[in-house]
């Protein structure tokens, strides 16, 4: 799935919006997630871009973030069920290709309603759903709710995925026992750990954990990703992107901390590259 894509930042054909909706040929199958609250922009723009290479559109109902939250989108649309419905029946009717919807539990404790937003999507015409186990006012804090996950699945037909909390293979199989949910969505446990899904596979093939990436591994990858970013996005953001991504991809390694200090003060590629690798030789 790519990074979320503002229907009104289509609408109004900003520069940017247009390389987060850029793929891979070899991504497919590839999901482009949208995001808005005003139901004839968010299915008017998913007919002007249907002809781009993506295979789902997914739109997003579950998004925390406070700016998302604050002009009524995201997780915002679970508090107007008939909303709600609107943008996925007018979404499902503009385009040919399928539509997916994702969503929390509830905006807060007060308003866990995941079942009854489940069901408006597959009335209104929604290939599958992904749901998070936490509240909007939960944000990432505490801990999923699978029973939540567990509810939708038993009050549709349609697919549904289950989000929070997995983090391994072991993880993945209990949510799925435990759910019975149609697969995993896997989010924040993504970061610094590309290696997550082919693990998570392996376990649900054979029950036996995998060995972990080698030094060497991890550090070829980080080298991987970073030549990646330069090439897609420039030396000078794709430095400072990295910051992040070295920082996830080093957690809980001896002198992490003072390598995240070291990394956040290279301005070029160059040297960002030979700190790497003299962070991986020691």
């Amino acid at each position: 799935c790519m990074e979320m894509v503002s229907a009104k930042a289509i609408y109004y054909k900003n520069r940017n919006t247009e390389e987060l909706m850029e793929t891979d040929p070899g991504e497919h199958p590839v999901s482009l997630q949208l995001f808005g609250s005003d139901p004839v922009i968010i299915s008017e723009m998913a007919k002007r871009i249907e002809e781009k290479p993506f295979d789902i559109l997914d739109i997003n109902m579950g998004c925390p973030v406070p700016k998302v939250v604050n002009n009524g989108e995201g997780s915002a649309l679970m508090k107007n069920p008939k909303l709600v419905e609107e943008i996925i029946s007018r979404t499902v009717k503009a385009i040919h290709k399928p539509v997916t919807v994702k969503f929390r539990k509830g905006f807060d404790e007060d308003h866990i309603n995941a079942v009854e937003i489940a069901r408006i999507a597959e009335q209104s015409g929604a290939a599958a759903v992904a749901v998070h186990g936490r509240t909007r006012e939960q944000y990432y804090a505490g801990k999923a709710d699978w029973d939540i996950i567990a509810q939708v699945k038993a009050a549709v037909s349609i697919p549904v995925f289950g989000n929070g909390d997995v983090t391994d293979g072991k993880s993945a199989a209990a949510l799925l026992q435990q759910t019975g949910c149609d697969g995993v969505m896997i989010g924040r446990a993504v970061r610094g750990n590309p290696w997550i899904f082919r693990e998570i596979n392996h376990y649900l093939d054979t029950g036996e954990l995998p060995e972990r990436p080698t030094a060497d591994e991890v550090c070829n990858t980080i080298l991987r990703h970073a030549q990646m970013e330069l090439e897609l996005k420039g030396e000078y953001t794709a430095v400072r992107e990295m910051r992040k991504h070295i920082a996830w991809y080093t957690a809980g390694y001896p002198r992490s901390a003072a390598l995240r200090r070291k990394v956040n003060e290279i301005e070029d590629f160059e040297t960002l590259k030979e700190t790497v690798q003299q962070i991986f030789t020691e």
